[in-house]
């Protein structure tokens, strides 16, 4: 744990310095100093109307695919499903040793590697359906796009998504890597998800996505690439140390969890129930909390 933490200061203290030099470098812009610095006229636009319109372009960029090149739509579902699962595999992996140890900082270990999912996801490129409610839903509150095509969308997706998440989940189980504690952290995870109360799984669905999707705005709004991730670790840090539920990872999480339980108890009615239950507080999240609100900052008015 020393060297980890060594490694994370020496990556704060190089982006500190670099920003430092950045500043130093335009406070001696000669156009500054002779007050000719050029300062863009936004037209009255407050400041997230471009990031705003990005996202709405994003959608449509979306739809194209989906209407034009419907199965790489579908396999564009798949990674994502997929790149989902490696965060699973990680998180888990990380943590089994802690387990092993006994050691409190297991669930730091398994909340931070998980970051590496929506990374993937984001940096690489793939079709998400939650962030995709939060894109999606964005263009159709501007108007840019109709609902029935955001649904249309939304399902093909997080179909896509299930297929590339049990692909992964069979594979990782087939190749052995679940063996051992990594197993049976994904058995106890997954018999926690099956038995919580739906209004709980709701709600931390809700709460879940909602940080997803603001992983996703910010990767949107940022330009810097290193500011992107430090955002994408924060936003998932946060929801897995919470121990909210994003129904994509569950996917995979309670797949694992069902071929490593002995118990017998993990059913294919409770890992549907899960879904069900934590898809809609994604949703809500996704929409409500993050697409709605952002649209009614952005929205044009009347000068």
């Amino acid at each position: 744990m020393l060297l980890f933490f060594r490694v994370w200061l020496v990556f704060f203290l190089f982006r500190y310095a670099e920003c430092l030099r950045i500043r130093q470098t335009n406070s001696a812009d000669p156009r500054r100093k002779k007050g000719i610095l050029h300062i863009p006229n936004t037209g009255g636009r407050n400041m997230y109307q471009d990031a705003f319109e990005a996202v709405c372009n994003a959608a449509k960029a979306k739809t194209n695919l989906f209407k034009k090149n419907p199965l790489g739509y579908f396999v564009s579902a798949m990674v994502a499903g997929m790149f989902i699962a490696f965060g699973a595999f990680i998180s888990n992996a990380a943590a089994a040793p802690f387990a092993d140890a006994q050691d409190p900082m297991q669930k730091f270990m398994n909340s931070m590697t998980f970051s590496a999912a929506l990374s993937m996801v984001l940096m690489a490129g793939a079709d998400l359906f939650t962030g995709n409610n939060f894109i999606l839903s964005s263009a159709a509150f501007a108007k840019k796009m109709k609902w029935s095509d955001v649904v249309k969308i939304w399902v093909v997706c997080y179909l896509g998504n299930l297929v590339g998440s049990l692909i992964a989940a069979f594979i990782f189980q087939a190749s052995g890597a679940a063996s051992g504690t990594v197993g049976q952290l994904f058995a106890a995870a997954a018999e926690k998800k099956m038995t919580a109360p739906a209004i709980n799984l709701v709600l931390k669905g809700l709460l879940c996505n909602t940080l997803v999707c603001i992983a996703v705005w910010c990767s949107i709004k940022l330009k810097s690439e290193a500011g992107k991730l430090i955002m994408i670790m924060w936003c998932i840090l946060t929801f897995m140390l919470c121990g909210f539920e994003h129904s994509i990872a569950n996917m995979t999480t309670m797949a694992v969890g069902m071929m490593n339980s002995t118990s017998g108890t993990l059913t294919i009615g409770g890992y549907i129930y899960n879904l069900v239950c934590v898809t809609i507080g994604n949703m809500i999240g996704g929409v409500v909390f993050v697409a709605l609100p952002y649209y009614l900052i952005s929205k044009k008015t009347e000068a």
